[in-house]
């Protein structure tokens, strides 16, 4: 039985409009997860800001209104030194203000300093594990792979033995020092980035003369920016919320780092109740540079994710 080309027209038109009814619901029910999701997401950012700009006063009488309770911004000010003691007293703050400013250059400092070691070193020792042939390289790399099996609160108490022993303690070196070399996720993250360079293109510099250091300068290093900012962004954060290993060797005033501050200003209750408003202000001024992180390099890091090698 032969359709005319009218009855065609309006039977392919048919199915595709039931295709894109289809499509459209699919994309509206994927959206409304996806909102659901940010939503889960942002809703404890928004509690923490809520509770500082609230006063803790106002926090007592009204624990679950989801407005600021007696807007102010104390808690900024006093997380900041912008206050007197007395002042902290009557605001419903603790006894003893936070120095921000010491603790946000120390995480700043030891995050930076760890950063910079483990990515260039890992970078190196990656290079040498995908490119270099060497005897015992695939049992060495098998080594490293076992080591990211071990949970690191088995190594804590050895480190914390050496790092006493070399006289470390309450120091930046002593802080920095298990983890500025490298890891061996970082070396294991970058050896399969390197492992998908096309092997003509680092065999065309060393026919041009180019030794294995410039190569690996000059060719490596360029092609997987993608993959090596990456891992310098996962490995800042991470550096940037430690808490134990600091709190074990770095309980000086002039190394301690802000996740151990922020512990320590949680347990000053002089007033019988810790200064919610305050922490919470202070832990908000504290993943700020991390949200800027992310703005920044974020398209990055969801491009580095995706690669699959230089074609």
């Amino acid at each position: 039985m032969s359709h005319t080309a009218s009855e065609t027209r309006l039977i392919v038109t048919g199915k595709t409009s039931h295709r894109r009814r289809r499509i459209g619901l699919g994309r509206v029910v994927a959206w409304a997860c996806l909102v659901v999701i940010l939503l889960v997401t942002l809703v404890p950012f928004y509690w923490m800001l809520r509770t500082a700009l609230s006063s803790n006063g106002a926090l007592s009488a009204e624990p679950g209104n989801l407005l600021p309770a007696d807007f102010t911004f104390d808690a900024f000010r006093r997380v900041l030194g912008l206050t007197t003691l007395e002042e902290n007293l009557a605001q419903g703050g603790a006894g003893s203000a936070i120095d921000f400013w010491v603790y946000l250059r120390n995480s700043v400092v030891t995050s930076t300093i760890i950063t910079v070691g483990q990515v260039t070193f890992s970078a190196m020792a990656a290079y040498a594990f995908a490119r270099l042939r060497w005897r015992g390289r695939d049992a060495v790399f098998a080594v490293f792979l076992s080591a990211l099996m071990v949970p690191g609160i088995f190594t804590a108490i050895p480190n914390f033995v050496l790092v006493k022993e070399l006289g470390l303690l309450n120091t930046y070196a002593g802080i920095v020092l298990p983890t500025v070399l490298m890891t061996p996720f970082a070396i294991f993250f970058l050896r399969q980035f390197f492992l998908g360079i096309p092997r003509e293109t680092e065999e065309a510099a060393l026919i041009d003369g180019a030794g294995r250091v410039r190569c690996f300068l000059r060719v490596i290093v360029p092609m997987s920016a993608a993959p090596i900012t990456t891992l310098a962004v996962l490995t800042y954060i991470t550096a940037w919320n430690e808490y134990l290993w600091p709190l074990l060797v770095g309980q000086s005033e002039d190394v301690r780092v802000l996740t151990v501050a922020l512990g320590i200003f949680r347990s000053q209750t002089p007033q019988g109740t810790p200064d919610w408003s305050g922490l919470m202000a202070a832990t908000l001024i504290a993943a700020l540079p991390i949200v800027l992180l992310f703005a920044v390099l974020g398209r990055r890091i969801v491009n580095s994710i995706g690669f699959s090698g230089i074609k």
